[in-house]
């Protein structure tokens, strides 16, 4: 999912990278491990308690300690600075926004100026580590928004620089590895998103991270158990995905990078990020959807036009023959990620995800690419790219007719795509047909008859769900050193 806003893809904002020395890179070797981050980590934990939901400390009797807490965080990260040169000017402000704060008696934070100065984009190096504090929620993880803390690493291998450098450019796109946190990202949050932050005014963002570690090790514990009780036999270059955590994240770099840039891209009949939009949430699904096929078609793409090298004779690069490899591997992940994890993951309430997985898999089924039979499921892997392509022309088809269209047409023309696939709900008023007065009034009336579960989950979905519900309970906060 996209992690910036309209106001900061317009005209994308350039990208200046910071040189950063190979000495630089090793300075914070180990520092999860530094008496100074676990005295940060401990009094941000200890302050959460402290902290209502709005990120103050409300009660008078508190400020003493949050006092004490503050110093001992800005103490931290003074004694840390020196292990990340690179973020000089972003710590220096984050001390800055922290006594502000604790001058102004603990109000509503506002941590903008170090927010403004915190910027990941420009030191995309692997292996580079940051230290980030800020007084943030944590999507899908916690709606407070508390101080967070946290140790962070870049995964940037060369073929995805080079991937970035090329047709799939995108300079707001940051790789990490989580590497220590505080009890916000003990949670199913993946990503760090500078809208989260607590601050006074919305600045243009210029950066949006995702942690491909705990996607990677997420999708091997999901896959591998969905595959026995499934009895899948996976084919080996799919296994080596659950057996490689390290492959498992790149392959998810791969993916999200080209995801991440589909959101402001293509023939888009309405704000890509429905920034303020109220819309039926098959919507949201469609768009998520239409971004994982993109990546999984420029995958299909980039592995077809490098086979056909090799396949007259032609030697590739080392960077060639990495793209190669994880453009099939990214089919692999968008496939089961989608029919695994993210149909059957969360609630029944308007999970547009949910919808997603459901989609991509009976689409499948009904190409006659992916069997269930004698109680085992089967995929046609030769056939599975063109179909898989096919949906994504679909929902691209119903964005360039949509063009021309008012809004509310476009939305019953996408109820039309996805019901052409999953079966609504029998109680469905929108299956039925809307009255006519919802018809002839604002679209509110539309958005307000949709059911939350508009497409329950099929049969198949509802035997695999209760037989995959432990082992996707069992993911929340899982990191890469879970997953081995």
């Amino acid at each position: 999912m996209s992690s910036t806003t309209a106001d900061a893809i317009i005209g994308e904002p350039e990208v200046l990278e910071d040189v950063v020395t190979t000495a630089d890179l090793a300075l914070a070797d180990g520092v999860e491990t530094d008496a100074a981050w676990l005295a940060l980590k401990a009094s941000a934990t200890e302050l959460q308690g402290l902290q209502a939901k709005d990120g103050s400390v409300p009660e008078a009797s508190d400020h003493g300690r949050a006092g004490e807490l503050v110093d001992a965080i800005v103490a931290s990260i003074d004694a840390l600075a020196p292990r990340f040169p690179h973020e000089g000017d972003y710590l220096a402000a984050s001390v800055v926004d922290f006594r502000r704060w604790q001058a102004e008696g603990f109000g509503i934070p506002d941590f903008l100026d170090s927010l403004v100065a915190f910027q990941p984009q420009r030191h995309r190096i692997d292996g580079i580590r940051h230290l980030v504090v800020f007084p943030m929620v944590t999507q899908n993880g916690s709606p407070d928004r508390h101080v967070e803390a946290l140790v962070v690493e870049t995964i940037w291998p060369e073929f995805i620089a080079a991937l970035e450098a090329g047709d799939y450019s995108n300079k707001l796109f940051v790789s990490l590895r989580l590497v220590d946190f505080t009890p916000g990202y003990d949670t199913n949050s993946a990503v760090l998103f500078p809208e989260t932050v607590a601050m006074r005014e919305i600045p243009p963002f210029t950066w949006g991270a995702i942690f491909q570690d705990r996607e990677a090790a997420r999708y091997r514990r999901v896959v591998r158990a969905a595959s026995e009780i499934t009895k899948l036999e996976l084919p080996a270059d799919a296994a080596a995905l659950l057996e490689d955590q390290e492959l498992a994240e790149r392959t998810f770099v791969m993916w999200d990078i080209i995801h991440d840039r589909t959101h402001m891209r293509g023939d888009l009949p309405f704000d890509p990020f429905m920034i303020k939009q109220r819309m039926p949430f098959f919507l949201y699904s469609l768009e998520e959807l239409r971004c994982d096929l993109t990546a999984f078609r420029e995958s299909v793409k980039i592995e077809r036009r490098l086979r056909a090298r090799v396949d007259a004779g032609e030697a590739l690069t080392a960077v060639e023959a990495q793209l190669l490899e994880h453009g099939k591997l990214v089919q692999y992940a968008v496939i089961f990620d989608r029919i695994f994890r993210f149909a059957i993951t969360g609630s029944r309430v308007r999970n547009y995800d949910g919808l997603g997985g459901q989609l991509l898999f009976a689409w499948l089924h009904r190409k006659h690419v992916l069997e269930w039979t004698d109680v085992s499921l089967s995929f046609d892997w030769d056939a599975v790219p063109d179909a898989v392509v096919e949906l994504g022309d679909a929902i691209d088809e119903l964005y360039w007719k949509s063009i021309d269209r008012p809004k509310t047409v476009h939305w019953l023309a996408a109820y039309e795509l996805v019901t052409s696939v999953v079966t609504p709900n029998p109680a469905s008023v929108w299956a039925e047909g809307l009255p006519r007065e919802v018809l002839a009034g604002p679209p509110k009336g539309y958005t307000d008859l949709v059911m939350d579960d508009e497409f329950p989950l099929s049969m198949f979905y509802e035997a695999l769900d209760k037989k995959m519900k432990p082992v996707i309970e069992s993911t929340v906060g899982i990191t890469a050193a879970d997953a081995a």
